[in-house]
């Protein structure tokens, strides 16, 4: 009887080597610069053609009801890419793939796996995997070739040594789309942080300009109280004065008439006086209160805006600093009125801090409002100083302050800007030729609701 020779190997050991270390280079090229989705769809579409299989499936290990489950990153379809799909591990081979373990059936995988509809789906009858392991030992996810055709012994080697490589890559690049996810999850917490830590100093700030009216409005309410004070002391002694002549035996009604002249100018001067004080009470109260408000309101803008720099006087004369008004008689507007106060205290205080530093009389601040149909103009400039050309640039930064050292905290001008913004408006330098530094601020005359 012939002896029956076994069938040779298609390929032979250094051809095998050969082709196996053409596809490992071609495919490490053609994914060498892809990241992230891009990278999955590009090495299962060069897998399937470098082993010859109708799919391959990259998938990340995720929870799943019952158990784990593996989302897919990238599927290849056998002439195109699949949609991504999750499914559960139970009853597939993939659950050993995610306990680390390499899973291999030449043929007949179905008939292993009966309850695994997606292999039902593909017609598979041939399945490899590989796990993704990250440098931790943990499992991330799964590369797996599976065909419609038993894998002969040449492609078995073939299959095991790409899919076991760009396995270690593909757990590489998860680790790096989790280290990227959380430096991103990071910097959103950090940046709110950030913005409620300076939401915290914008308040700050504000209540730190109000303090520094209150400081000013006191000074100058204790002036109308002291003389009040004084002639209603005056008046005491002007009216037991009364009561003693009087009470005597004879008293002349010149005498008397003196008297009574005497109560009348200090009641007069009582009057006058707490008058003023109330005045300065009173429009020192209207500005902190509107502050505290961003609702839209009916105004005569020309005369709210004196009544703002009314409340700024004691500050102003303290600084010894003059207004020069340029207004119309009446501008009707619908503004926040809170806000519009906010922008102009602002400005007032910082040519107040930063203006006149060692500049002597006259220290002038002008203002001019102008109607430009369905926008307001503001034009706010003092005759200070100035500010040097590399300094402009960087005015409206938040924290940037020539007087760190100060007090300063360099949040005035942004916290103009940031206003006038909220209101719908544009806030920009003067560029005009003179002395000192101007604003321009253009508002809706209207507010939107």
């Amino acid at each position: 009887m012939p002896e029956t020779s076994s069938a040779q190997p298609l390929f032979s050991e250094a051809e095998k080597r050969r082709l196996a270390e053409a596809s490992l280079r071609a495919i490490t090229l053609s994914t060498s610069k892809a990241r992230g989705e891009d990278f999955f769809r590009v090495l299962v579409r060069d897998l399937a053609a470098a082993l010859d299989v109708a799919y391959v499936i990259a998938g990340r290990l995720v929870p799943f009801e019952g158990g784990e489950g593996i989302q897919t990153l990238a599927v290849w379809g056998g002439t195109d890419w699949a949609p991504n799909i999750s499914y559960s591990l139970l009853g597939t081979p993939c659950s050993n793939v995610a306990d680390q373990s390499m899973c291999f059936y030449p043929c007949d995988v179905q008939q292993a796996y009966p309850q695994d509809q997606l292999l039902a789906e593909m017609g598979a009858q041939s399945y490899v995997g590989m796990p993704m392991t990250d440098t931790e030992g943990r499992s991330l996810g799964i590369l797996v070739a599976l065909d419609t055709r038993e894998i002969d012994a040449d492609k078995h080697l073939l299959a095991l040594s790409l899919l076991s490589i760009f396995a270690a890559r593909c757990a590489a690049e998860l680790q790096h789309q989790d280290r990227e996810a959380a430096l991103e999850l990071k910097v959103l917490e950090r940046t709110e942080e950030l913005r409620h830590a300076t939401a915290a100093l914008v308040e700050r700030e504000k209540l730190a300009a109000l303090g520094g009216l209150v400081a000013g409005v006191a000074h100058e309410v204790n002036t109308p109280l002291g003389i009040a004070v004084t002639a209603a002391s005056g008046m005491e002694d002007f009216a037991r004065s009364m009561r003693a002549k009087l009470e005597a035996e004879r008293v002349s009604r010149s005498e008397l008439l003196a008297l009574a002249g005497s109560l009348g100018s200090a009641a007069a001067l009582v009057s006058s006086n707490l008058a003023r004080a109330a005045a300065l009470v009173g429009n020192f109260k209207t500005l902190a209160v509107d502050q505290g408000s961003e609702h839209a309101m009916r105004l005569d803008l020309p005369e709210y805006l004196r009544g703002v720099l009314r409340a700024h006087q004691p500050v102003l004369k303290s600084a010894q600093v003059e207004l020069a008004l340029n207004l119309p008689e009446q501008l009707p507007v619908l503004m926040a009125g809170g806000q519009f106060s906010q922008i102009v205290s602002n400005l007032l205080l910082n040519a107040v801090t930063h203006a006149f530093e060692g500049q002597a009389q006259p220290r002038l601040v002008r203002l001019s409002l102008h109607d430009e149909g369905g926008m307001v103009r503001l034009d706010v400039r003092d005759n200070g100083r100035g500010v040097p050309e590399e300094i402009r640039p960087r005015l409206f930064e938040p924290f940037f302050t020539t007087k760190r050292g100060s007090g300063g905290s360099g949040l005035g001008l942004h916290i103009v800007q940031t206003l006038v913004q909220r209101m719908g408006g544009e806030l920009r330098l003067d560029e005009a030729p003179g002395p000192g530094l101007g604003f321009i601020i253009r508002l809706p005359r209207e507010a939107s609701h």
